[in-house]
């Protein structure tokens, strides 16, 4: 049990834990502890955790909480459960086919999708880069029509 997902709920601790993560992937999953989705993307989180543990730290982010609305406006939370990475406090963006790059919106399918996409992110950003191509095939990238508003 000592690979136990961390829950922030307020800015201050995802504020600190996004500065204070060096030479490792951040993975924030926003989201709620009551909603199924969410539940079952913590199940992978749990399961993969340990392998990664070397190059990758994951934290839960309820957004229920106050405090953490600035981040839900910020990076567009609309849809349930949405993955953010960072690498050195800056903001890792994967382009996996949708118009939107900033997060991954739903559940990985299995373990090794979530091992594969951290990875792919944490070589990209040894390299210097902050836009990485999603290695998944497109069939196990879930899709979701996106709508924006005042466009």
């Amino acid at each position: 049990m000592e690979y136990i997902l961390r829950t922030l709920t307020k800015k201050e601790e995802v504020d600190s834990i996004i500065r204070d993560t060096i030479d490792k992937v951040l993975v924030l999953r926003l989201g709620r502890s009551s909603d199924p989705l969410c539940l079952q993307l913590d199940d992978i989180l749990y399961k993969s955790v340990r392998e990664v543990s070397k190059f990758v730290t994951v934290a839960l982010v309820d957004i229920d909480s106050e405090d953490i609305r600035v981040y839900v406006k910020y990076f567009d939370i609309t849809l349930i459960p949405s993955t953010i990475f960072f690498f050195n406090a800056h903001h890792m963006k994967m382009d996996s086919g949708s118009a939107d790059h900033t997060k991954w919106v739903g559940a990985f399918q299995r373990k090794q999708d979530f091992i594969d996409v951290v990875e792919a992110i944490f070589r990209g950003a040894m390299k210097g880069k902050l836009i990485v191509t999603c290695p998944l095939p497109p069939e196990r990238i879930p899709k979701f029509q996106l709508l924006y508003k005042d466009v």
